[in-house]
């Protein structure tokens, strides 16, 4: 078996995509910019989202719609979690901060939702977690994976 799981070559994608949520506002696009890149299997994008890719051929689009569990996953209450002010690397907070929980840049990134009294309250989930998305899709380019782009893959993994 192949990185990511396949028989033969790893490919390389490069797609343009336009982010929108249930109730059609924008979120996130790459149009007007560069292509986002990522190498099958390895985790760079929501399997909800490279599976149709992997699917498609150069110069195809298509809409995709990513229902939660195979995007960023449901909200868990459990990762709302209330905390001592004085535990944030800040001296001042207000609702809709977000900070990174330690130095390692996979560490979670919170979203404070509230400030009650010596008490803030954090969210670890991520910021699109429990929402469908809705995606139009460009695959620009479809290549084998060079050897430096698997390295690089395998090590951000």
């Amino acid at each position: 078996m192949g990185f990511g799981g396949r028989l033969g070559p790893v490919r390389h994608f490069t797609f343009h995509y336009t982010l929108r949520d249930a109730g059609g506002r924008v979120l996130d696009t790459s149009r007007g910019g560069a292509p986002m890149p990522f190498v099958e299997g390895a985790g760079q994008i929501i399997d909800g989202l490279e599976e149709p890719l992997r699917q498609m051929t150069a110069g195809e689009k298509r809409a995709v719609v990513v229902p939660p569990e195979r995007a960023y996953g449901v909200r868990e209450a459990d990762l709302v979690q209330k905390v001592p002010r004085e535990r944030l690397p800040v001296d001042e907070v207000k609702v809709g901060d977000q900070f990174q929980t330690g130095p390692d840049p996979r560490d979670p990134i919170v979203t404070v939702l509230a400030i009650e009294g010596g008490e803030v309250v954090l969210d670890a989930n991520h910021p699109l977690a429990g929402q469908e998305l809705h995606f139009e899709v460009e695959l620009v380019a479809v290549r084998p994976a060079t050897p430096a782009e698997l390295q690089a893959a395998q090590a951000a993994g």
